[in-house]
């Protein structure tokens, strides 16, 4: 079974390199935008839509020779391009996204992907070979294993004005086909004032590492107010803002990925609800900026492959299922706890006390492993 993995570097280009890769992000926009004005043009005009290979067609045979500028820069950065606007019509014919719209300047991400081919790209122990760039120094923290085949890079530039190189990998790996042990189970109730709490008791507190650097952030952001607009001082003071963020992000993702580790390697099976993190931020909910600083979403996508990765799974459990209000011990269903929001209740059939968290974490354990057995809860 063949999977892809990417491995990101970070990347101290030279002025004259910084000044390439500035032109390839424009160029890769102005074609992404030229392509998709000619999509627009053929629609109106009663056309078919025009596939990808017969617009990179256009963009050599046409663009190229209207606006010389585009041969200058990385050709497979233009195909992938292109690649990725027809890609972004699939996903609308598809109902999955919006229309594509047209890129921009100030507000799309700055990125451009080439391919491998003859041996342009090349990872080395202090620098990355790039096509047209020439070696870049890098931060190269990992080589991957001799047998994984390269297949690309991506090069991006961030907020805070740092440049990363993504570089691709394929490779071959073994199914990983034993049996999961249900006992070796586990179930998590989403915390809003924290990470999770589990089916053993446990309750993971998460950092706010936002609100932590609130101060630093208003400061920073006083001053960018204070310059004017679009000057150099402004631009300057803006990738400080940008480095703040950035810091805040790189500390939840480090704590993320521990966390998520850590369950990866001990359980089997990890139970969770489906829950929609964007309509539990907005303002009825009242913790919008807790539910975000948590970064709960993100933990979960991170716990999925990890747990994948060593031939485990990730049960997802739906989000109506009333884990809250069933009692662990007899399964009688209470609906006081939501309406009068306790966080500790007894049940009134068996008598058992439950802590909210604790109980609805076990319920999420039940229901999954249920679901992943195929049998009803007394089966398993």
């Amino acid at each position: 079974m063949k999977e892809n993995r990417a491995f990101q570097y970070r990347i101290y280009p030279t002025k004259e390199q910084i000044d390439l890769i500035e032109r390839t992000f424009g160029c890769c926009r102005f074609v992404y935008n030229q392509i998709l004005s000619l999509q627009n043009e053929t629609y109106a005009n009663g056309g078919k839509y025009i596939s990808w290979t017969k617009a990179n067609t256009y963009c050599n045979q046409v663009l190229k020779a209207d606006y010389p500028f585009l041969k200058e820069v990385d050709k497979f950065a233009l195909t992938n391009s292109i690649i990725c606007l027809d890609r972004a019509f699939r996903l609308f014919f598809d109902k999955k996204c919006e229309y594509p719209s047209y890129k921009s300047k100030k507000r799309s991400r700055k990125s451009y992907s080439t391919n491998f081919s003859h041996n342009n790209i090349v990872v080395m122990d202090h620098g990355i070979k790039l096509p047209k760039l020439k070696v870049v120094k890098a931060k190269v923290h990992r080589i991957a294993p001799s047998d994984w085949t390269l297949k690309g890079a991506t090069v991006s530039q961030n907020a805070a004005g740092e440049y990363y190189c993504s570089v691709l990998y394929e490779f071959e790996k073994e199914a990983v086909n034993r049996p999961l042990d249900v006992n070796r189970s586990i179930g998590l109730d989403y915390k809003s004032d924290g990470l999770y709490a589990t089916s053993t008791g446990v309750v993971c507190g998460s950092p706010k590492f936002f609100r932590e650097a609130q101060k630093t952030l208003a400061r920073e952001q006083r001053k960018l107010s204070k310059k004017k607009k679009g000057s150099q001082n402004y631009l300057e003071q803006k990738q400080r803002v940008a480095k703040v963020y950035r810091h805040i992000a790189n500390q939840r993702k480090d704590f993320l990925h521990k966390e998520a580790l850590a369950l990866a390697e001990e359980w089997d099976i990890v139970c969770v609800e489906t829950l929609d993190m964007k309509e539990m931020s907005n303002k009825t909910f009242g913790n919008g900026k807790a539910t975000l600083d948590n970064g709960y979403g993100e933990f979960l996508q991170m716990l999925e492959y990890k747990l994948k990765e060593r031939g485990k799974v990730l049960v997802k459990v739906d989000r109506y299922y009333p884990s809250s209000q069933l009692c662990s011990c007899c399964s009688t269903l209470n609906h006081s706890v939501k309406t009068e929001n306790l966080s500790e209740w007894t049940c009134p059939a068996c008598g058992a006390t439950h802590n909210r968290d604790f109980n609805a974490a076990e319920n999420i354990r039940r229901e999954g492993v249920r679901i992943y057995l195929g049998f009803q809860p007394n089966s398993a």
